[in-house]
């Protein structure tokens, strides 16, 4: 089984290493702070943990899965790289599609698999809607829109929009599978000067798509809804609902003689496997590892993502 290496002990960082840990893929633990250091190796004490990445290198890991704050993704990605191993970076890949065009090419010019750590892809609901609009079900993609909405948890370094919107937007990617031609975006900040607490984003793809993302931490309640329109049925997902429903609405409204027919059939529980989208996510990166190049959340995924949220970006003034 191949082994891989886990930097930084954070909050997520502790969810890969406690999942890779359950793979039985756990390597190796990356972590600067000694106080952290010492506190993850009391929980496991039979796992190797380093001070340094580069102490890293020479201990026959098959991968890296980097989980630190997002301003170190850049010159810990290439350490890795440059080294010679697969590496599954945590969104934002990196804070400059510069550098992450880099890191991408890097990977290319090595023949490594470079992974961003989009982990909504590997949710077994978002799959499953993915199938359906390739088999057709819904007919043509029209319109999709995503509230990913809370009560907190502010932040006062990251705006709502960097904290939320690349979950959504991934998605988006991976269900349209087109550039955006316009986005247009706005926010507004509350409680932070300058750091918006709430936002909305429009985006028009080819096609006559058209999409929506609206995320907030100042809500009254919680909402993951995830909404997707064809010209032939609608689908739904809820995933802050209890049992997560993933829903086909047999509903359309189309133009006979220039009036609108309206088609109004029945709702259709949709049934999906009970994984868990980082154990998939990690699984699949693993498999990356023994030599394939990933498909899925790869590093031009994540340039892509990174190039909307910095258009978007411009526009809320954050």
């Amino acid at each position: 089984m191949p082994k891989i290496c886990v930097i930084g002990t954070g909050n997520w960082g502790m969810n890969h290493v406690r999942t890779l840990n359950e793979l039985h893929s756990l390597g190796g633990i990356v972590e600067l702070d000694d106080e952290k250091r010492n506190h993850v190796r009391k929980q496991f004490p039979e796992i190797e943990i380093f001070d340094s990445v580069k102490n890293a290198f020479t201990h026959g890991f098959n991968g890296f899965t980097v989980a630190t704050p997002p301003e170190s993704h850049y010159e810990i990605g290439k350490l890795i790289l440059e080294a010679g191993f697969p590496v599954l970076i945590e969104k934002p890949m990196t804070l400059d599609v510069e550098e992450s065009k880099q890191l991408v090419e890097l990977a290319d010019r090595k023949g490594l698999p470079l992974m961003v750590g989009h982990v909504l892809l590997f949710h077994p609901a978002i799959r499953k809607i993915k199938s359906m609009i390739q088999e057709g079900k819904i007919g043509n993609l029209q319109y999709l829109y995503s509230n990913r909405l809370n009560l907190g948890r502010v932040r006062t370094e990251e705006n709502v929009f960097w904290s939320f919107a690349p979950h959504d937007i991934s998605i988006f990617q991976y269900f349209v599978e087109k550039t955006p031609t316009d986005i247009f975006a706005n926010g507004s900040s509350f409680i932070s000067d300058n750091i918006p607490d709430t936002t909305i984003m429009m985006m028009e793809y080819p096609d006559n798509i058209t999409g929506h993302i609206f995320v907030s931490w100042l809500h009254p309640f919680k909402e993951h809804r995830l909404v997707v329109i064809g010209s032939k049925g609608m689908i739904t997902f809820v995933d802050s609902e209890e049992g997560k429903p993933l829903k086909y609405h047999n509903k359309s409204v189309k133009l006979e003689n220039g009036k609108p027919q309206y088609s109004d059939g029945n709702e259709e529980i949709i049934s999906y496997e009970n994984t868990m989208p980082l154990t998939n996510e990690l699984s699949y990166f693993i498999d990356c590892t023994t030599g394939k190049l990933p498909q899925i959340s790869d590093g031009n995924n994540g340039v892509e993502v990174l190039q909307i949220l910095q258009k978007a970006s411009k526009q809320i003034g954050a």
